[in-house]
């Protein structure tokens, strides 16, 4: 559960990696081409397009103009991601950078306003009430357990401003994932936000 955590990290490096050339070696792995069109298309075009790319070995793939950075939120498997979705692809700005530093390193998030991370393939799961549950389904309770189609976060400067929001994952409404702990933040389903989980969607 703490691969993805690793992949995060990248995001931190990205601004002091230099860019290079990226090959695809002993026909493993997803071309650079792919990486770039897969991790730039988790957000719309006039964001992706412009942003910085980091690939999942961690080297930039793509520097960006417009101060956000895409990358895969799960690590690349040997024979390559078999879809988008498996890579949980992300775009996220400078202050979601920061909020993700402070989620690695178990610290309380502090960061000079909201950020905000677009996720429009997805991810693969998570406890909506527990920090470093990524992946954990086996020891998470079914009814806590999303597994999120495209949506957009909100990672908040106030986590007090979302005291008031529902964790329902539910009704379709925007609801609070984390509650209760330093990381709380705020979900914004998209269409097609119960692909994987269509049991949740809302009757």
């Amino acid at each position: 559960m703490i691969k993805k955590l690793n992949i995060l990290l990248t995001i931190l490096l990205s601004v002091t990696l230099s860019a290079g050339h990226h090959e695809k070696g002993d026909m493993h792995g997803n071309s650079v081409q792919w990486e770039i069109d897969t991790y730039t298309s988790s957000a719309p075009d006039f964001i992706g397009d412009f942003a910085t790319v980091v690939g999942a070995s961690g080297e930039v793939l793509r520097e960006g103009t417009n101060g956000w950075t895409c990358l895969p939120f799960v690590p690349m498997p040997k024979m390559g991601f078999k879809n988008p979705n498996e890579a949980a692809p992300a775009c996220a700005d400078a202050n979601a950078v920061a909020w993700a530093n402070a989620y690695i390193s178990k610290t309380k998030p502090v960061i000079e306003n909201d950020g905000w991370i677009w996720m429009i393939h997805g991810d693969t799961g998570v406890d909506n009430f527990r920090p470093y549950s990524e992946g954990d389904k086996a020891n998470t309770a079914p009814e806590d357990w999303i597994y999120s189609g495209s949506h957009l976060m909100l990672m908040p400067k106030d986590p007090a401003s979302l005291d008031g929001v529902s964790t329902d994952f539910t009704t379709g409404a925007p609801y609070v994932m984390m509650k209760g702990t330093p990381f709380v933040h705020l979900m914004i389903p998209l269409e097609g936000y119960y692909d994987y989980q269509p049991e949740s969607a809302p009757n």
